[in-house]
């Protein structure tokens, strides 16, 4: 596991307004199940240590967030021998607002645009990640930084 406590080089889509990052989060982890688990004890650690307590309501979505992008970033974005990133990205505009993303190997696996998502079947038990981000987060997407990367990000007003 390698951590980048550094900000994050992805080029990022702007903002609908001018916003200051005020906090930033970065680190590398491997692409497998325990790596998923990770992030999300780490996204959940991370808001804890800036302010929003393990028993809120913003570090529950955020965490819960993390973890449905972690998952897909391993089951979905997987490339044998490649970690996938988790970036966290506090901003002080008003309302404060936290943008995740999971930046992992696979550009040729980019999941549906906002808002074209097919509703869940009642008989899977798996695909509602995405509906989730969606359902949860102010905005989601995805963007390629090149030919070996793709990340799929989100932002979520913490209040």
């Amino acid at each position: 596991m390698n951590a980048d406590i550094a900000h994050s080089q992805v080029p990022r889509p702007e903002r609908t307004q001018r916003s200051t990052a005020i906090r930033h989060f970065t680190i590398r982890l491997s692409a497998t199940p325990r790596g998923a688990r990770l992030a999300r004890r780490l996204a959940a650690e991370q808001l804890h240590g800036w302010g929003w307590s393990y028993d809120t309501e913003a570090n529950h979505t955020a965490t819960l967030l993390v973890a449905e992008l972690a998952t897909n970033a391993v089951r979905h974005g997987r490339v044998k021998g490649r970690d996938f990133r988790l970036a966290l990205t506090l901003y002080q505009d008003d309302p404060v607002a936290l943008r995740i993303e999971l930046t992992d190997a696979r550009t040729d696996r980019r999941p549906p645009t906002p808002g074209t998502l097919p509703p869940a079947s009642p008989e899977t038990e798996s695909g509602r990640g995405l509906l989730l981000v969606e359902a949860l987060a102010s905005h989601w997407g995805t963007t390629c930084a090149g030919p070996y990367t793709k990340t799929v990000w989100c932002e979520v007003v913490l209040r």
